[in-house]
């Protein structure tokens, strides 16, 4: 049937894009590892080290935070199915990486961290929610086996 032929190359499509996506990321991740032992290094010759830890904590969340989005790709392969866990795990990610370097730069304000802690609650909770939604749905399936 012609819906079934074009379900395949709709699936076929988007596992090219996504592989592509995990290709650039795992390549993203390579260089950065690699830059951040350059800066390392760097940091190691120079003589005060205070001002140069934002750039190495900025750059280690950042790599984080792509290893979390690239965990959600892998799985995608698993199960042809994005896990909504990996995806809140690297928002929760970016937004303490985002508070870090505002407190690292002295630059965090009070409406700031009230917004940021209301979110950062929300996304718990929505995370907590998923996990609990996704047990819910291996025990349904465990048990109709």
């Amino acid at each position: 049937m012609l819906s079934d032929r074009i379900k395949v190359y709709y699936d076929k499509a988007i596992d090219a894009v996504f592989g592509l996506i995990l290709l650039f990321i795992s390549i993203g991740v390579a260089i950065g590892a690699l830059k951040l032992f350059f800066t390392t290094w760097d940091l190691i010759l120079a003589d005060g080290v205070t001002g140069n830890y934002i750039h190495i904590i900025t750059d280690v969340l950042t790599l984080y935070v792509m290893i979390e989005l690239s965990k959600s790709l892998v799985e995608y392969f698993k199960s042809h199915r994005l896990r909504l866990t990996f995806i809140l795990d690297a928002a929760i990610v970016f937004i303490v990486r985002e508070i870090l370097i505002a407190m690292f730069k002295h630059e965090v304000k009070a409406d700031m961290l009230y917004a940021f802690s209301v979110f950062l609650l929300v996304l718990g909770a929505i995370r907590i929610a998923a996990v609990m939604v996704y047990q819910r749905e291996k025990l349904i399936s465990g048990d109709e086996q």
